[in-house]
């Protein structure tokens, strides 16, 4: 056991971070490696107990963890998002809630052996998703974008609710069982959740104000916003147990819809915080777990309970919920199959867990292996499986990467006809007609709008491409396009052609500091490239082999060529930088923008070849 606090929290860090790098290198769900590696470093080896040794901390952390968390999420929650899913999105956080509830207590009763109160109570917290597994499994599986708005809604959306079903479910207990006969105390409860949804209106709409009215210095917006976020979820947690996160939700989709453009900037760091509080409190509560909760899950009642609410309770859910919209089989499908269980349902599982035992439930002992088993079986089954499914179903974005380019030209539409020819998924984006006439005459996909502009997220979905090409005449518009999307596509994945060499445009100094990956050699820039297209230069694309190596294929080409990239047999693109040393090898595909001469030379080889071959057809008859 690891007696340093200090310790501890390095290596709960370090084991979160570690978890999300191995699940991103492998391709594996994080949140099943980070459930492995927090209970291989507590109840397998025995190395640390985060409950036990935080004490009265433990559970404050998990709370504001949760609540920062809960309200990045809904910080996504734009309403120009759901535009056409409306109807589904409402039916399923309301109808189909209200039936998963009923179904869950229904199960964890005759099945699990609870009594009917207990059942209540934990069949309205099982309706939780919740963004601390949903929006990693989005992540990973690169789902089309209907049914992975409706599984973010859903999961944001749903996560307070369900907590406030279990809270609603216990005060309507304890009133029929006589322990609070006063029916004030339902009243209040209510009440409370309409002062929580209120206060975090009220929050948000007054963050919102003094950001946009300037009350606020740009260095102490994130500060500013991480404070109010904390203190809307203790006042209202204080007054009613689990209503703090109702009240977080609320003030994250009012800032949502404000529309603010100091929000949008700081989202990205809301995320990297996000995204580190989900790695090391999904850690610290698998670590916490006992071996006695272990050998409880594999309990028959407790495997029975799991499987119904797999198979049976959610499926039948959203099934019934979604009855009369317009969502196609393959989406209810894949729609009632996910459902992963996270942080929520843990942490407010155990906290039911010691109040319904004070109040004489007896049966409530095994409330945290039930959870815990739920969370686990859901998070690896939904985790393997979502994209398998979704490819099954024809709701997957999965396949080669693709490249997005902003900025439509006769090399960019020869480039990207390249690239469709090589089965790589391309796009071309640009906000004049004219310059996209050529695009499309060509037959190449392509977007009609700002790049930039906020309306573009809604409309043009990013999920199939992986890199970016800034390709326009304006040198800062495209180091402005590149520092833009550093967050979605990554700096490695983000290129520019080269800088013009003109009077006035002194950008030397700032490619190194913003922008994206210089493109192809120096001096290829938009006016050279398109001069070269416009002479009837062409993309030639040559496969290096055992018999014609890369270093053949450097000897050959002509000095004048521009080598663009390499396609890899896996589908990766390798473009050419001089930032970057590239290097083709057996298997790939070299591009190169070369001369005419040297096509027209390549022609008559091969039509010489073709005589030769006839010559000696005829001298053999």
């Amino acid at each position: 056991m690891i007696d340093s606090l200090l310790l501890q929290f390095m290596l709960i860090g370090s084991l979160g971070v570690g978890s999300q790098w191995i699940a991103w290198r492998f391709r594996l769900p994080a949140i099943v490696v980070m459930s492995i590696v927090g209970l291989l470093v507590g109840p397998v080896f025995g190395l640390m107990n985060p409950e036990q040794d935080f004490g009265e901390l433990f559970k404050p952390i998990i709370s504001l963890a949760v609540a920062v968390i809960l309200f990045e999420g809904s910080l996504n929650l734009d309403m120009k998002e759901v535009r056409g899913l409306g109807r589904p999105v409402f039916r399923i956080v309301t109808f189909g809630a209200f039936i998963s509830w009923i179904l869950g207590a229904l199960a964890a009763h005759y099945v699990a052996g609870l009594s009917w109160a207990v059942a209540f109570v934990i069949g309205g917290l099982f309706i939780v998703t919740g963004p601390t597994v949903i929006l990693p499994l989005l992540r990973q599986a690169k789902l089309k974008p209907r049914p992975a708005k409706i599984l973010k809604w859903e999961g944001i959306i749903v996560d307070p609710i369900g907590a406030l079903l279990a809270v609603f479910a216990f005060e309507i207990i304890e009133f029929i069982m006589g322990t609070n006969v006063n029916p004030s105390e339902l009243l209040l409860f209510f009440l409370a959740s309409l002062f929580a949804v209120i206060l975090g209106w009220a929050c948000g709409k007054g963050v919102g104000w003094m950001f946009e009215t300037g009350y606020v210095p740009e260095f102490l917006k994130s500060p500013v916003v991480f404070t109010v976020v904390i203190a809307c979820f203790t006042i209202a947690d204080e007054i009613t147990h689990e209503t703090g996160l109702l009240s977080v939700t609320a003030m994250g989709m009012t800032l949502a819809n404000m529309h603010i453009s100091s929000i949008a900037d700081m989202r990205h760091f809301k995320e990297n915080i996000s995204l580190l509080l989900i790695s090391t409190i999904f850690v610290m509560l698998t670590a916490s777990l006992t071996q006695e909760t272990l050998v409880e899950i594999f309990n028959v009642q407790i495997i029975g309970f799991v499987l119904l609410m797999l198979f049976i309770v959610r499926p039948l859910s959203i099934f019934l919920s979604t009855m009369g919209t317009d969502l196609s089989k393959s989406e209810k499908l894949l729609v009632g199959w996910i459902a992963p269980r996270g942080i929520v349902a843990l942490t407010v599982a155990s906290y039911f867990a010691s109040i319904l035992l004070e109040s004489g439930f007896e049966d409530a002992s095994i409330l945290i292996s039930l959870t815990f088993a739920l969370v686990f079986t859901t998070v690896v089954a939904h985790g393997f499986t979502i994209g398998w499914l979704s490819k099954k179903l024809g709701l997957s974005m999965e396949g080669p990467p693709g490249v997005l380019i902003s900025g439509g030209s006769q090399f960019a539409t020869g480039m990207a006809k390249t690239l469709e020819d090589l089965k790589v998924p391309v796009l071309i984006a640009d906000s004049s007609w004219e310059r996209l006439s050529r695009t499309r005459a060509a037959g190449i996909k392509s977007y009609h709008g700002e790049i930039l502009s906020e309306q573009t997220e809604y409309y043009l979905d990013m999920t199939p491409y992986e890199y970016l090409i800034a390709a326009t005449e304006l040198d800062s518009y495209n180091a402005l396009v590149c520092t833009t999307f550093v967050p979605e596509f990554g700096r490695n994945n983000l290129y520019q052609l080269s800088l013009s060499d003109r009077e006035g445009d002194n950008l030397e100094n700032l490619v190194h500091t913003i922008g994206g990956r210089v493109l192809f050699k120096e001096g290829a820039s938009w006016e050279e490239l398109n001069i070269m297209v416009e002479s009837g230069y062409v993309f030639r694309k040559t496969n290096i082999t055992e018999q014609y190596k890369y270093e053949n294929y450097l000897n050959n080409i002509d000095s004048e060529a521009v080598i663009l990239f390499i396609k890899k047999p896996s589908g990766k693109i390798e473009f050419f930088s001089p930032e970057v040393e590239n290097r083709a090898e057996n298997g790939d595909v070299v591009v190169a923008l070369t001369p005419p001469s040297k096509e027209f030379e390549k022609i008559q080889e091969k039509l010489e070849e073709q005589r030769k071959e006839n010559g000696n057809k005829k001298q053999k008859k």
